[in-house]
């Protein structure tokens, strides 16, 4: 979201831009992975909505994927599954993208992966391309250039660049900065950033789909849970426009999965499956149970700015760590950062 808020933003304000992404898609922790079952938000759960810039960025072309989720039902729960508190109604909408949460960022990086079905605009992207080295340009040392790999193992420099954006997590960026030899004052900055990780669970129940069961288990669709091992739980069939197979997506809290963070997946599993059972009652053996791993999921500490820049270099850094933990947060660091260059 950051790096894509700041791309765009770069363009509209007459720039050319490369966007460089190591995955196979564009989304970050707004990630949503598909299975024969459907779909799993299994980073970023829904996003307010209170800059009014990133409202503006919403109704303006957004609308055909955001949806309105109704999270009313969430309750603070123990390890046991019991309420401790109804959560109050909440004071602000949620939102989620259609199909899945991923979409949203998709569709804003349309354009600068396919500049040539929008106007030809002065933008690039390349997947599945992870920079490893960021130093001067060896024809024009006033510019930069950048060192990749892509997935097969492909090397490409690439140059010319006058001003050099990461929007990456913060140890990343650090590391990078570092191997370069650049910007010491930028990576000391970062040392007070703090981002906690998350084991994330997906399970899918088609056995629910039968006359007379709607659902299994309780009734609500979302829920905050103080169980010592998961922290979050939401039905995904509960969301507007997914399919409706029996779906849920867990969370482990940051103490749990930091304490866990090298163990063996099928152990982190089948952990987090009896946490499951033991807050929703849900006993039955899931047909699709698959964890993931993000080692750098919800800010604790975020550096308290919108962005890091060095102007004199051409360097800048952005995320929603910069801010917090919020999508808006991302957004909002990426928009600032790339206003500050423009």
């Amino acid at each position: 979201m950051a790096g894509v808020a700041c791309a765009r933003t770069l363009v509209q304000a007459g720039h050319r831009v490369t966007l460089l992404e190591k995955s196979r898609g564009f989304g970050g922790r707004m990630a949503t992975r598909r299975t024969e079952f459907g779909g799993f938000d299994h980073g970023a759960q829904y996003f307010t909505v209170r800059d009014p810039r990133f409202e503006k960025a919403l109704r303006s072309n957004a609308t055909q994927v955001v949806r309105p989720w109704s999270a009313s039902t969430v309750r603070v729960l123990d390890e046991f599954g019991h309420v401790l508190a109804s959560a109050p109604p909440p004071t602000e909408p949620h939102f989620v993208a259609s199909p899945g949460m991923s979409a949203l960022v998709a569709m804003w990086a349309e354009p600068l992966l396919r500049p040539d079905q929008h106007g030809h605009l002065s933008a690039s992207a390349l997947l599945e391309t992870r920079a490893t080295q960021i130093e001067r340009d060896a024809l024009h040392p006033q510019q930069w250039q950048v060192r990749t790999e892509d997935n097969a193992g492909g090397l490409r420099v690439l140059g010319g660049f006058d001003r050099v954006v990461l929007a990456i997590p913060h140890p990343q960026a650090h590391d990078l900065l570092r191997s370069s030899g650049l910007a010491p004052e930028l990576r000391k900055a970062l040392a007070s950033v703090h981002v906690a990780p998350c084991w994330t669970l997906m399970v899918a129940y088609p056995q629910a789909m039968q006359p007379g069961l709607p659902h299994l288990g309780p009734q609500w669709n979302a829920a905050r849970s103080t169980h010592h091992r998961i922290s979050w739980l939401a039905r995904e069939s509960s969301k507007p426009g997914r399919e409706p197979v029996e779906r849920w997506t867990i969370q482990a809290s940051p103490a749990w999965s930091a304490k866990h963070l090298e163990d063996d997946g099928e152990r982190v599993k089948a952990k987090m499956l009896k946490g499951f059972a033991e807050i929703t009652g849900i006993r039955a053996t899931p047909s699709h149970a698959v964890v993931h791993r993000w080692r750098f999921a919800q800010t604790q500490i975020p550096l308290g700015k919108p962005y890091l820049m060095d102007a004199n270099l051409g360097l800048g850094l952005c995320g929603d760590w910069c801010l917090g933990h919020r999508v808006e947060d991302a957004f909002v660091s990426g928009l600032e950062l790339a206003l500050a260059m423009a």
